[in-house]
């Protein structure tokens, strides 16, 4: 069979299997574009509609049980409704969710931040894409420059602020060394796009360049520490070295993007990779399923926030159901004993999936680090290293198969994304990695007359 009607017969198994998604796909696309309310749940033919979840596991509307490893696109490495956090929201939220005002837990959650993540003060928000906003404000104030510098493929939120470079089409994107500052929305102005220059993921050259035409002019660098938007692609040893001395060479200020990276280490990117940050973007997973973010800095930054100065504020910021949400996660749940063992079975699927690809000779990228990882099957044997290598090498037609075939299975074995990656959290179990193993055995042995594959070699990312 080959892999145009292997596509249909996945397509057709995945539509026999969720009907009643269709259904209220097909009546909620009448009330709002694609039937989605972001765009990144859009699927081919339809996304799933969910009912409820618990512990590893999460239910369709169709009754169907999944073995969920997208946890939320990251943000739930407590699992699904742990039960320590259900019982102490479930006792908090009858004092009330909002006040308007500060609370105790302010105070005790700022001190877990600080103390957790390295740095001297912080500031509540509610999402990635306000901190991120806020971030590069700060950067701004501070060195009183106008541009800041992304690399491409990068993903910092849905604000105007930084939606440049996101997945640019390489025949717009410009040469690989000196990327062009592509809106990647509709209604961007240029006078805002303009300000954000881009440069090549892992590609020192690249960034020298960048300097080498705006650097008195760059108020900061922001980056994801590991690349989790254009498949899960590390920084090569040294980079982020790199990207440390050459901010202090022209004084602009480091910014890590930790939305996601906060919650695949204990003590997220830095503890890590052993490089700090002037700024830091820590949101998701650390909330334990509850909207929070909070930007962490050096103090002669973060004091440059107050009245007539940096503006920064939100009626929703430090609401205590999400502070205390926060601050159970953090010091109940997600201990370094139980990310460690997290990250352990993390560990167990790539290795897995390494043997699997490489015994049947099916070309794939497979990357890992702390609680996630991906696989992405490829064209030809290739190490990723950044956006244009994805949109090369990756087979999207091998990976909806393989994606779809392991939904109809009953297993989300990443986000269901070609582009995403899983994530593993503290509820999983050996049993839930040995399901998706067999579930992987089962796709490849599907992939494997399909006219995918060649002899290579994967080599692991860490």
């Amino acid at each position: 069979m080959d892999i145009l009607d292997l596509i249909e017969n996945v397509k057709k198994e995945y539509v026999n299997k969720t009907r009643r998604s269709q259904e209220l796909y097909d009546e909620l696309k009448k009330y709002t574009p694609y039937g989605v309310h972001s765009n990144w749940r859009i699927w081919d033919p339809y996304p799933m509609f969910m009912s409820r979840a618990r512990g590893s596991r999460i239910w369709d509307v169709d009754g169907n049980e999944y073995v969920d490893f997208c946890m939320a696109f990251g943000a739930l490495v407590v699992g699904h409704s742990h039960p320590v956090l259900i019982s102490e929201v479930s006792s908090f939220i009858a004092n009330g969710t909002i006040y308007g005002f500060e609370t105790e837990y302010s105070v005790k959650l700022a001190k877990v931040l600080l103390d957790r993540f390295g740095m001297d003060m912080v500031r509540f928000s509610n999402t990635g894409g306000e901190a991120t906003e806020l971030a590069v404000r700060l950067a701004r104030a501070y060195t009183g420059r106008k541009y800041i510098l992304k690399f491409e493929g990068h993903y910092h939120g849905s604000r105007d602020t930084l939606m440049v470079g996101l997945k640019p089409i390489p025949a717009r994107a410009g040469h690989p060394k000196e990327p062009r500052s592509v809106p990647a929305s509709m209604g961007l102005p240029e006078d805002i796009y303009k300000t954000v220059l881009v440069a090549q993921w892992n590609d020192e050259e690249s960034v020298e360049k960048v300097f080498s035409k705006y650097g008195d002019e760059i108020a900061g660098i922001i980056l994801e520490p590991i690349a989790m938007n254009m498949g899960f692609i590390p920084p090569k040893k040294g980079f982020l070295d790199f990207l440390r001395k050459i901010s202090d060479e022209y004084g602009s200020v480091l910014i890590f993007d930790e939305v996601k990276t906060s919650g695949k280490f204990y003590g997220g990117a830095e503890e890590y990779f052993g490089v700090k940050p002037d700024i830091k973007i820590v949101s998701k997973a650390i909330g334990g399923g509850f909207p929070f973010s909070a930007v962490l800095g050096k103090k002669d930054i973060m004091e440059l926030i107050g009245p007539n100065k940096v503006a920064h504020g939100g009626t929703f910021n430090s609401n205590p159901l999400s502070v205390y949400a926060a601050y159970i996660t953090l010091t109940k749940i997600l201990t370094r004993d139980a990310m460690t063992r997290a990250s352990n079975l993390s560990e167990e699927i790539a290795k897995a999936g390494i043997d699997i690809m490489n015994d049947n000779k099916i070309p794939a990228y497979i990357s890992y680090a702390g609680t996630s990882g991906g696989i992405y099957l490829t064209r030809e044997a290739v190490e990723l290293r950044n956006w244009r290598d994805f949109v090369k090498y990756v087979n999207l037609d091998a990976m909806y198969i393989y994606l779809t075939s392991m939904v109809s299975r009953g297993l989300i074995p990443q986000c269901i994304a070609p582009d995403e990656q899983w994530t593993v959290s503290v509820q999983h179990t050996k049993e839930d990695v040995d399901r998706v193993v067999e579930g992987m055995k089962h796709v490849v042995s599907l992939l494997k007359g399909s006219g995918v594959g060649e002899v290579f070699k994967i080599e692991e990312a860490f």
